[in-house]
């Protein structure tokens, strides 16, 4: 029996907006230093869980621990220092268009506290986290002259490269990545699962990922789970989830038309 607690440990956790209940009582944990991807159709409830997970959307009912803590019964002033712990990579990267690339990852590291909640400890000032911004542009396979860029001078895998460096600036305990290989071709998306593997063990971070992309589930992640109707309908290694025998599972990751899902668009 396994007594360590998990990273992040969720439990019976359920958001509605409206008549419309997107998480039915997820029961989740995610291990310290590993990858977790979740996978699911649109409107199956991914974004909704991650949201709830960095505060951004309160739940109903449930808990979130971190590390054993549970956030949505903490402080306001406890929660922030949570979740200042978790480094995010936006669908679409999400640079700040106004900012040069190196502002962008500077500001990731300016707005990151000292780890425990600090307030009192002063922020890097601009020019120090400039300079840092280089020796995080070169994790993630770039030079650091891509800084003085503007995100709209790089291709669409060079604007996923500055938003992994902006998630990872300040050294995040846990990473979350939304669709990370959304609007790649094959080869760049194969570059950036790399990139990120990379980086989470490099880290030794814990990671979430949602995706659509199968290759790239397989490729990030050491366990998967499949999300139907705000429900976990399965959960596993991520190298079983093509063959996994569960009927739904099976349906999504191969993209048949027919199967337990598309009987029930149809009613």
């Amino acid at each position: 029996m396994n007594d360590t607690v998990p990273k992040i440990r969720i439990r019976g956790l359920t958001k509605a907006f409206g008549s419309k209940k997107v998480l039915d009582g997820i029961d989740l944990d995610v291990e310290a230093g590993t990858s977790f991807v979740i996978i699911g159709g649109s409107g199956s409830g991914k974004s909704v869980l991650l949201r709830c997970i960095l505060g951004l959307i309160v739940p109903d009912a449930g808990s979130i621990e971190i590390d054993g803590e549970d956030i949505l019964r903490a402080s306001p002033a406890r929660q922030e220092a949570l979740v200042q712990r978790i480094g995010m990579l936006f669908q679409n990267a999400a640079l700040f268009d106004s900012m040069s690339v190196a502002d962008n990852i500077a500001f990731g590291l300016r707005a990151k506290r000292r780890k425990e909640g600090d307030h009192r400890a002063p922020r890097l000032s601009r020019a120090a986290a400039r300079s840092q911004a280089g020796d995080i542009l070169k994790q993630v396979g770039l030079d650091p002259s891509v800084g003085a860029l503007a995100p709209s001078e790089l291709s669409g895998g060079m604007q996923k490269r500055v938003g992994l460096a902006r998630a990872i600036a300040g050294t995040p305990e846990i990473l979350f990545f939304d669709e990370p290989t959304t609007g790649l071709d094959p080869i760049m998306g194969a570059v950036i699962d790399g990139l990120i593997v990379d980086c989470v063990k490099r880290l030794g971070s814990t990671a979430i990922a949602i995706t659509h992309d199968m290759a790239s589930a397989q490729r990030i992640g050491d366990r998967a789970a499949m999300l139907y109707h705000g429900k976990l309908v399965w959960q596993g290694l991520a190298s079983e989830l093509m063959h996994s025998g569960d009927p739904m599972v099976d349906q999504f990751t191969h993209g048949r038309r027919e199967g337990p899902i598309s009987m029930e668009l149809r009613r």
